[in-house]
């Protein structure tokens, strides 16, 4: 398993109450969901290879 980086993210109350309801809604964890958006961002904007990031659904 490759080692993740952690950081400091700031996010209003507002987003993260959104974001801690759109995780539960597909049982994964805030960060995973996160994490999975991040992901899903880079894939879709041609900036990173599937196969080099994980992008599943269970987390």
């Amino acid at each position: 398993m490759t080692k993740k980086k952690t950081f400091v993210l700031r996010l209003s109350p507002e987003m993260y109450k959104k974001l801690e309801k759109w995780a539960q809604d597909e049982f994964r964890s805030t960060n995973g969901q996160i994490e999975w958006i991040l992901n899903k961002a880079l894939k879709d904007s041609g900036r990173s290879k599937v196969s080099n990031m994980k992008l599943t659904d269970d987390d």
